[in-house]
């Protein structure tokens, strides 16, 4: 199956009500380990792969490192991998088009793209994040590469819960604004109210990625918002360490 035959197949399992869940992974290991359980594709987390190889999340990650994790993860699994790639190591369109080729000459077929500002404060404004996209997505039709753009707001994770509400107008006219701009996917991480992410996948025509930090939630709540994709983000990552730390603890302790 080539790259792009990849790209359209992890395309195709978004469906809303009936969503792709994705168990991140952080390195070719844990990847192969959530493949073998059955999981039609995989999805790195940006948090987890910084920790794994002792970075905190932020892009604080070299981006070589961070090519040649996703490279041995394309490489030894044979599933679709999507790659978080944080804000793209780089601001100014054209240079991000140049790491979107590293991306997607590491084998990668989908990105989370976030519009904070990374090592900054606030969001990208929606014509800058826009034009951002549409590099992207520029670059990949370049290598004739479907490649899925999951487009992020931090909109939720930059506000208190109790604000949440006062939000969902503006992430539905950022999805609206990155869909024209490109985008395959919106991506709402920190939203947890299940009526306000079901107005969120009514309002906008993106399949809408839900994140879930309980890695034994029912998922049949979620998929009932309308969501086509639920991912865990760090959630995973943490088991597993906590789960090593145990089995040290019986060891040492």
């Amino acid at each position: 199956m080539t790259q792009a035959d990849r790209a359209l197949a992890f395309a195709a399992l978004h469906q809303a009500r009936t969503p792709l869940v994705l168990y991140n992974c952080w390195d070719a290991g844990s990847g192969g380990a959530i493949a073998r359980g059955g999981a039609p594709a995989l999805a790195t987390g940006s948090w987890s792969v910084a920790a794994a190889q002792g970075y905190a999340d932020g892009e604080a990650l070299p981006l070589e490192t961070l090519l040649q994790i996703a490279t041995r993860i394309t490489e030894s699994c044979d599933v679709p991998v999507s790659l978080d790639f944080e804000g793209g190591y780089a601001v100014d369109p054209d240079a991000l088009r140049k790491n979107i080729a590293g991306v997607l000459a590491a084998g990668i077929i989908g990105i989370n793209f976030e519009d904070r500002v990374v090592q900054g404060t606030g969001l990208h404004d929606i014509d800058t994040q826009s034009a951002r996209i549409t590099a992207i997505r520029a670059e990949a039709d370049a290598h004739s590469v479907p490649l899925y753009i999951n487009a992020r707001t931090d909109l939720f994770l930059q506000s208190d819960p109790s604000e949440h509400g006062q939000h969902i107008e503006a992430a539905i006219t950022r999805g609206t604004a990155y869909a024209e701009a490109g985008a395959s996917g919106f991506f709402i991480p920190g939203l947890s109210d299940q009526k306000m992410i079901s107005t969120i996948c009514t309002a906008i025509s993106l399949p809408v990625n839900a994140m879930c930090l309980d890695v034994s939630a029912d998922l049949a709540a979620f998929a009932g918002t309308g969501v086509a994709r639920i991912s865990f983000g760090p959630a995973p990552y943490r088991a597993a360490m906590k789960a090593l730390t145990q089995q040290a603890e019986r060891l040492y302790v």
